[in-house]
């Protein structure tokens, strides 16, 4: 009964993620001085690299909220559609830049551009996959993250390496034009909506979701800033902030971690070890998810992968100096860890939110969250600069990793507040 809006629906969301994902690895390579001038070209050093990784993310705060609530109100295909254009734009500008203030500004307005498209496709999934098929469908949409990564370094690196930063990033922000009228064609906001699905599989699916949303307590006439204050989604929004942290922290400072690799003046052999660790992340993410939805646990899921990430990160840059190759088989044990954890996470303000303002808050926690994409690369490059290496600051991004294993340890209490604040409004 699932395998037309497996096929359907989630290579199409897939895919138009890859795509964004390759605007921020294209920048990780292309702010290695071994593979491209950029950083010479805009006159950079490594705490404005940090910057300029990270700017992305104070604008991908701005449309999530809007971003969410039009997804619930209005359209997600659509607006997915019409942001689709927007970002192609921006990547474009980001290759044509002169001077780093032009790049950030860019970059910025990249950010802002997408910002809107995580929330929307959220909410999407929750329209086409009901509870017990949810963590696995966040796990093969958000694939596209070690994917983009693995598929696109080594290409990426080549590219650099054969007609610099320019050219490389300019023709990668053609890709959103290029999926736009296939996302338009397969995507459809509701089952009720598609005419390629049938009508048992329509009443199955119609039946289930609206079962599943009636059991969940409703907000009404409760204001949406008080859901935001909730206990739960405050652990929910710190949790995302330390692995967006880690997360970007590590992809953007992570050729530091390759020094010392032999063949690395190679572009495509720097791409080919940059992309490993990504590779290794896509099954993790698939082994999470499946067993997170066979056993229904979430939580525990997610506190696993962060304890075992931010451990392998710090023992990582500590043997660096005894083994590099001891070194690396531990950073593609660490990488993985923010990554894998999505399926459970997201899954979780499905299961605990009020359905009417499910997509206002999952855009906060992203929105929220992924400042830390800005505060981790910046805090990394301040460190690098200071201490002329990796190890401090990636000990810090995993120490922050186990602060967040720690909290979503406690939100099964947090959870049952949630309940208790949410259902008197019912009644009213």
């Amino acid at each position: 009964m699932k395998s037309q809006r497996w096929i359907r629906i989630i290579p199409v969301a897939l895919i138009m993620y890859t795509i964004a994902y390759v605007d921020r690895t294209n920048i990780s390579l292309a702010l290695d001085p071994k593979i491209s001038t950029m950083m010479s070209e805009l006159k950079m050093d490594d705490q404005m690299k940090g910057q300029a990784a990270g700017i992305f993310f104070l604008g991908y705060i701005l449309l999530q909220i809007p971003g969410g609530y039009l997804a619930t109100h209005w359209s997600a295909r659509k607006l997915v559609a019409i942001l689709l254009v927007f970002w192609g734009l921006c990547a474009i500008g980001c290759g044509y830049a002169t001077t780093f203030k032009q790049f950030e500004i860019w970059r910025f307005l990249l950010g802002v551009a997408e910002s809107g498209v995580f929330p929307a496709t959220l909410v999407l999934l929750t329209h086409w996959f009901p509870r017990a098929e949810r963590a696995r469908a966040n796990a093969f949409w958000n694939l596209c993250m070690p994917l983009s990564v693995a598929f696109s370094s080594p290409f990426t690196g080549w590219m650099l390496k054969k007609y610099q930063w320019h050219t490389t990033i300019a023709i990668e922000g053609l890709l959103p034009f290029i999926w736009l009228p296939i996302w338009l064609y397969f995507i459809s906001d509701h089952p009720r909506q598609a005419r390629w699905i049938s009508d048992e599989e329509r009443d199955h699916l119609e039946t289930t979701l609206a079962r599943e949303g009636a059991e969940r307590p409703q907000a009404k006439g409760q204001s949406v800033w008080r859901i935001f204050l909730l206990p739960a989604v405050l652990v929910l929004l710190a949790v995302y902030f330390l692995q967006n942290c880690a997360a970007y922290g590590c992809m953007t400072f992570l050729t530091e971690c390759l020094k010392g690799a032999p063949g690395t003046e190679s572009g495509f052999i720097s791409g080919v070890l940059f992309a490993i660790p990504y590779v290794v992340t896509a099954f993790v993410m698939l082994l999470v998810s499946w067993g997170s939805d066979r056993s229904g646990e979430r939580r525990g899921y997610v506190a696993l992968v962060y304890v075992v990430s931010g451990i392998a990160l710090v023992a990582s840059v500590l043997l660096k100096e005894r083994s590099f190759w001891l070194s690396y088989v531990l950073l593609c044990l660490a990488v993985p860890g923010p990554y894998a954890s999505l399926a459970p996470f997201w899954a979780i303000p499905a299961e605990i939110l009020p359905k009417n303002v499910l997509g206002s808050v999952m855009g906060l926690i992203n929105a929220i969250g992924n400042i830390g994409g800005y505060v981790g690369p910046s805090i990394v490059g301040l460190l690098v600069k200071r201490s002329h290496g990796v190890k401090i600051p990636f000990s810090v991004l995993g120490g922050g990793l186990l602060l967040a294993a720690l909290l979503i340890a406690n939100l099964p209490m947090v959870r049952q507040s949630l309940s208790a604040e949410v259902k008197p409004v019912v009644a009213d």
